[in-house]
């Protein structure tokens, strides 16, 4: 049964919420006083922003909706993401690449991911390349953050969906076009705190309402039997186990869930650029408990509520939970947060989604519209960037990704994410450790790298892999037939097969170029 919220106490609750946002990105604006602060925020943002901003940015309603929500479907499996995005998407990150990142930009004054790819290989045309992925691949995984912002809002306050849309977009791009960068980073560490009470009550609370740890862990355990012969037939054997190894369950949670998420981390422009804001590497250093902790509980509770779902639903209307969603697995979590909790939390996860929606979505729109409006068209006219034409990018690609929110079909918040996630990966992650890690990387093979990459994962996306082949279309009207591989292989998520291609080509090419590019090559590029 749907929770009835008060409106005047959500009306209250919300306006003082988007006051107070709007209230630091003005801090933020009135702080910006020079191109820097827009692109990086002035490269001297303290470690406790640095941390729940990238936190903030990287777990997003897409974690909690979107991947609650299949975790709800497919079992507690996908906690090997939440060990991924430990070890990779903070460790590993902060540690091995953050500090490098961050020196490497300061050398060669790079204010973007592009900008910072292309100065390494002391290439234009790596720029634009560059720019040109984010452009293309961004709307998309921005499209799934504002439906699932836009779905809450939706269920919670009883309004259509496109006003819930549309005003939900607005008035994030209002603060990222005015304050840039410093005005996103300051409203995602307020942003962040919310989540983080957000997500532990939600946790305590489910584990109350089913009864205990014990009890409710051993009922969805015990539900194994219910598993639908659709996806037991798939390898799935329960909501607490593995699917079984190499199954097209297993394939698809481990080859596009887990890896797709949990090493396409590292292929993120938006969160690269945090380290670039930092003033040290020891700012960094003292981010990383706060970031880990952050991951842990933002990415740990949604899948562990999302499987409990199915114990819940059960006992309350006698279906799983991805029925009682009417097969849209978006909707699940939002159902239950207005079935199960009390009405004051529901206005407070509304609070906590909207903090995880918006501050993602600011970091994407400032990602693409410096891409756009920075990398692509002031460079194309002879001018290095300008706030005014970063700021009618953002606008631009604002108005691209509420275009696809429309157009996209249900289900869709997990797997675009990890499409474009798994597509940065494939096509920049091995050229750009490269560009980090060699004093005299090698352009040649950063190059075909980066096409065999993006160029792998598109062919075997559109041609093998189910999901995106079946929605395509172009494999079955070609063809005749969904994909060109058979189960389990049509399955395999197109990263694995870019990320290899993109792998081999660099590590052929590298000791076959003569002409590596030096300090000097990297300075020399304007």
């Amino acid at each position: 049964m749907m929770m009835t919220v008060s409106t005047e106490l959500t009306i209250g609750i919300v306006a003082f919420y988007l006051v107070m946002i709007i209230g630091i990105g003005y801090y933020g604006y009135r702080r910006t006083k020079k191109v820097e602060d827009y692109m990086v925020a002035g490269r001297n943002t303290h470690p406790v922003i640095i941390a729940l901003s990238y936190g903030a940015t990287f777990i997003s309603t897409s974690a909690i909706i979107g991947f609650g929500g299949t975790s709800a479907q497919y079992g507690m499996s996908l906690m090997w993401l939440t060990v991924l995005c430990i070890v990779v998407g903070v460790i590993i990150a902060f540690i091995c690449m953050g500090k490098r990142i961050r020196r490497i930009g300061k050398d060669l004054g790079a204010l973007t991911y592009p900008e910072l790819l292309g100065k390494m290989y002391g290439s234009k045309k790596i720029i634009y390349a560059t720019g040109a992925i984010f452009v293309a691949a961004m709307p998309l995984y921005t499209a799934a953050v504002l439906i699932g912002g836009a779905r809450f809002i939706e269920t919670t306050l009883g309004i259509p969906y496109m006003t819930a849309l549309l005003g939900f977009a607005g008035v994030v791009a209002l603060y990222v076009v005015i304050g840039g960068l410093m005005a996103v980073m300051y409203t995602d560490a307020v942003q962040g705190a919310i989540m983080l009470v957000g997500m532990g009550v939600l946790l305590v609370l489910t584990y109350i309402y089913l009864g205990g740890v014990t009890a409710a862990n051993s009922a969805l355990d015990s539900m194994g039997s219910l598993v639908p012969s659709t996806l037991s037939s798939m390898g799935m054997t329960g909501w607490t186990s593995m699917p079984e190894f190499g199954s097209p369950i297993w394939m698809t949670v481990i080859t596009t869930l887990v890896l797709g998420v949990g090493v396409g981390v590292l292929a993120q422009p938006q969160l690269a650029v945090r380290f670039m804001t930092a003033k040290d590497g020891k700012s960094l250093n003292r981010a990383i408990p706060i970031g880990a902790l952050f991951i842990v509980m933002m990415t740990g509770v949604a899948f562990t509520v999302g499987p409990l779902t199915n114990v819940y639903f059960m006992d309350t209307v006698g279906m799983l939970a991805i029925d009682a969603a009417g097969g849209n697995a978006d909707l699940i979590i939002p159902l239950y947060i207005n079935s199960a909790m009390p009405e004051l939390f529901v206005i407070i996860f509304m609070l906590t989604l909207l903090s995880a929606a918006m501050s993602t979505l600011s970091s994407l729109l400032h990602t693409m519209g410096t891409t756009l409006g920075g990398d692509i068209f002031a460079r194309m006219k002879g001018v290095r960037y300008s706030i005014r034409a970063n700021q009618i990018g953002i606008v631009v690609m604002m108005i691209v990704s509420v275009i696809l929110a429309v157009m996209m079909p249900g289900s869709i918040i997990a797997r675009a994410t990890a499409m474009f996630m798994g597509l940065c990966t494939a096509a920049l992650l091995p050229a750009f450790v490269h560009g980090i890690t060699s004093k005299t990387p090698s352009y040649l093979a950063a190059k075909w790298s980066m096409t065999a990459g993006a160029g792998g994962w598109l062919l075997w996306a559109v041609f093998c892999h189910t999901a995106e082949s079946k929605m395509l279309g172009i494999c079955h009207a070609l063809f005749g037939v969904d994909s060109l591989v058979s189960s389990p292989w049509c399955y395999l998520d197109p990263l694995v097969v870019g990320v290899v291609l993109s792998v081999t080509i660099l590590l052929v090419l590298i000791p076959m170029d003569k002409h590596k590019i030096t300090h000097e090559d990297q300075m020399s590029l304007k």
